[in-house]
């Protein structure tokens, strides 16, 4: 995307904005759209990054196209209410996703009532269905995430679905080490999806008829195409960009702001952020009473030529071992190139300099010993980021919440998934949040806010470390 470069001011005012918008994300560009919607003449969005989007990122090589995190949007997105353009420019796909549990199969996401309960066999199911009661008559006091889990589904059925594995590994720390006020909030899909009664019911129940929204992915060259319009059109409102540029501080001001970038200063009347809490401290100047850890995203891109052992194009990986989480398969999609196929591995790693090399051995290794990807396996390339999505550690939501409330108490809105230390999974959310933030009223013939059904998308703060491998080591 070629990159708008912030305006050289002619004199004193051309430096003055009625909003400064910090982060030019999803949240931060449904935070311009609405604020020009609601009157704003003069508005600035910052980022730190040369590019728009956020974490909708892409990396190209010899043909291939990756992403780091989730591709795909729907037809009915909120985001379009905002910029419509963008929906003739979306690739149309069917996807499906795919599972990979304890016993080395790859089967149905996020729980499989044949291959999780009916293969356990007599006295399996009866380890399963046992462990639910107990939970239900005994578990009186739910004190974290494993605590929430085991009373809908068991202890049993936790473990041999790999359930609790996978959850381990994508919020970076052990079950019972989350709150559970955030449990509650952020794993209500297992009550709704992985429930016994759930799981007889979808067995036994009709297909649902009518009409569904559609499932819509990516240009295939990228993200760029789809920004460049919705940058296009905020610009063509009033909308001026900053980018590639780093806040050195923020000043209160006794009828607004004061921005400092390295080489301008910048005022304006409001002043909302999209992005990391501790940054916008550091900025304002405001002691940071508690860290707030985030996970560290290595993205592993392959191409491959031979049999990879499953259909779906994304599967989560449910087994006990490996550090991988999620796999895209994006010539499902867009095509082979070259006669090879080409896809996206996440892996959450321990520590934010992780090498991407211990990544790599330990991806090969885990799915030769499951049986797949049996055939020419290529590192195309990789990228790392950090502050990739938050940790829900104990304590952590009532410390962000007060990490927020002072941030308000200097005058400053901090919302989405950095700004608000709130994970969302999709674009839908992240534009309802900051349309919340902002007061938007949705009107009933726009899109509705229903939950999307795409996997996390990560929207990271600082600039990706990009890697690449032009040889299989």
């Amino acid at each position: 995307m070629q990159e708008a470069k912030f305006p050289t001011p002619q004199k004193a005012a051309d430096l003055e904005y009625d909003a400064i918008v910090l982060g030019a994300g999803v949240s931060g560009l449904v935070s311009a759209a609405v604020l020009a919607n609601q009157g704003c003449q003069q508005i600035l969005v910052v980022d730190e990054y040369g590019h728009i989007g956020g974490n909708h990122m892409d990396w190209s090589t010899n043909g291939y196209t990756f992403d780091i995190g989730s591709l795909i949007f729907q037809d009915d997105s909120p985001l379009l209410t905002h910029f419509p353009e963008l929906l003739p420019l979306y690739v149309p796909i069917e996807p499906r996703w795919g599972r990979l549990n304890p016993q080395k199969m790859v089967t149905d996401y996020p729980i499989s009532l044949r291959d999780d309960i009916l293969r356990a066999g007599a006295m399996g199911m009866m380890r399963i269905f046992g462990s639910v009661f107990y939970a239900r008559l005994f578990q009186r006091e739910m004190r974290n995430a494993r605590d929430f889990s085991r009373y809908w589904i068991g202890a049993e059925l936790l473990r041999r679905s790999g359930l609790e594995s996978y959850m381990r590994r994508f919020y970076g720390i052990a079950l019972d080490q989350i709150d559970i006020d955030l449990a509650k909030k952020r794993m209500l899909w297992i009550s709704e999806h992985a429930s016994l009664g759930n799981l007889a019911h979808r067995l036994f129940r009709r297909r649902r008829q009518g009409p569904t929204n559609k499932q819509l992915a990516r240009p295939k060259s990228g993200f760029a195409p789809l920004y460049r319009l919705a940058q296009q059109n905020l610009e063509n409102r009033g909308v001026q960009f900053a980018l590639g540029v780093k806040p050195v501080a923020i000043d209160r001001l006794e009828n607004g702001f004061q921005l400092r970038l390295e080489d301008r200063v910048i005022t304006a009347g409001r002043l909302f952020s999209t992005i990391p809490i501790e940054r916008v401290q550091a900025l304002c100047a405001i002691e940071r009473q508690h860290v707030l850890n985030t996970t560290t995203l290595i993205s592993l891109y392959f191409s491959f030529r031979g049999e990879r052992g499953f259909q779906q194009p994304i599967i989560y990986n449910f087994s006990h071992d490996g550090a991988w989480k999620r796999l895209t398969v994006y010539s499902d999609f867009y095509g082979q190139a070259h006669g090879r196929e080409y896809f996206a591995v996440e892996v959450v790693a321990d520590q934010p300099d992780s090498p991407v090399e211990m990544a790599e051995l330990d991806f090969r290794a885990h799915v030769a010993a499951n049986g797949l990807f049996r055939g020419d396996l290529k590192l195309e390339g990789a990228q790392v980021l950090t502050n990739a999505y938050p940790v829900y550690s104990r304590d952590a939501a009532r410390q962000a919440d007060e990490a927020i409330a002072a941030l308000r108490a200097f005058g400053i809105q901090s919302y989405g998934r950095h700004g608000g230390f709130n994970y969302q999974p999709t674009a839908r959310v992240s534009t309802l949040d900051a349309e919340a933030a902002l007061g938007f009223e949705r009107k009933v013939s726009q899109p509705p806010g229903a939950v999307e059904a795409s996997s996390p998308q990560m929207e990271p703060a600082p600039s990706p470390l990009l890697i690449s491998s032009p040889t299989t080591p």
